[in-house]
């Protein structure tokens, strides 16, 4: 009997399907970000011109998951939100300060096989103070990884997606930071 190689092919679809990393469940990213705080989960409600507009600022094609906010009591906001890495989902966590400034940015998930490089604290940091009316771009405010180039411009446009909701949707809202 011969060997035939098409028979592994399958084996290695299943296997890199199941390449992925859970760092952070929903819960703890709170926690971690804002310790000991009181979540209020937000239903926004877009229309279609403000998904445009989102659009239109962020790059970001993906649909914007409108259930996925929570007010902070006092605090800020915390936002779930997702894009593509290269060929997989990022899933990532975004704190706002009430004032609309980045508090902090986690990775909760990560499927790719390269580019993880963007979970290093360092690199994750230049989001810090952020706002809406931050360039917040790669290679000009936020610098690119070598390695992790789509990767790092899209969990950028991402993060500058998150700041355009909170200036179209969450600004001002009452309640927060007091």
């Amino acid at each position: 009997m011969r060997w035939e190689p098409f028979f592994a092919v399958p084996l290695v679809v299943i296997s890199t399907a199941s390449w992925g990393n859970v760092y952070f469940s929903t819960e703890q990213a709170q926690q971690a970000m804002f310790p000991g705080a009181k979540f209020t989960q937000m239903n926004l409600a877009l229309t279609q011109d403000q998904r445009d507009a989102l659009r239109a600022r962020s790059g970001v094609y993906e649909p914007f998951q409108e259930n996925r906010v929570w007010a902070v009591e006092g605090r800020g906001f915390f936002v779930i939100d997702q894009v593509v890495g290269k060929h997989e989902m990022i899933t990532y966590a975004v704190g706002l300060n009430a004032d609309g400034s980045v508090k902090q940015v986690e990775i909760l998930e990560y499927r790719e096989t390269y580019g993880y490089e963007i979970r290093d604290p360092a690199w994750r940091k230049q989001f810090v103070g952020k706002t809406a009316a931050s360039p917040v771009k790669l290679n000009k405010d936020i610098t690119n990884i070598t390695g992790a180039t789509l990767s790092s411009k899209h969990l950028t446009d991402g993060v500058r997606r998150v700041l355009a909701v909170y200036d179209t949707m969450l600004k001002g809202l009452p309640g927060v930071g007091r």
